[in-house]
């Protein structure tokens, strides 16, 4: 006679590692506080309302900026979109049919990287071009410097994987 946990069948997909799953999360959450960002500063592009809060002005200066431009797509919709991407990788790779894919670990990573190049080149034309600085720039280059610590550990899953 079997019992049922004998007769229970195994899994279709291998369980994600917590730590996957943890950093995962941490990617995702990071992305979401990003998308907002990336909503309000596109909403501004799109003169849904009229000045940026900001506080010190410079986050105008910077939106007003020939730079705030990226090969002809404003730079708040790169940031809309690349965050909502990340997101969306982040959310999939929990999925358990996900979960030990390399190329879940290696857009998450190459994303990850390429925000945080995109970000830190942004912040250079802030403090050496455009001579001011947007709080919410900063902001989101905090969050896509966050997000790369966090797909960080994603390398050693590409190599496991």
């Amino acid at each position: 006679m079997t019992t049922l946990l004998e007769a229970a069948p195994e899994p279709l997909h291998e369980e994600i590692p917590e730590s996957a799953a943890t950093n995962r999360m941490l990617i995702a959450l990071l992305a979401l506080i990003g998308v907002l960002v990336g909503a309000y500063m596109s909403a501004y592009k799109l003169e849904l309302f009229g000045t940026i809060l900001c506080g010190t002005g410079g986050c105008e200066t910077v939106q007003n900026s020939p730079w705030a431009v990226f090969l002809g797509v404003p730079v708040p919709f790169i940031g809309f979109f690349g965050y909502g991407a990340l997101l969306v990788l982040a959310l999939l790779g929990l999925q358990p049919r996900f979960a030990t894919e390399r190329w879940v670990a290696a857009l998450l990573l190459s994303g990850a990287t390429l925000g945080v190049v995109f970000s830190v080149y942004l912040s250079y034309l802030e403090l050496a071009v455009i001579h001011a600085w947007c709080r919410w720039c900063i902001g989101s280059a905090v969050i896509a410097i966050l997000i790369f610590l966090a797909a960080l550990p994603e390398l050693r899953r590409m190599r496991s994987a």
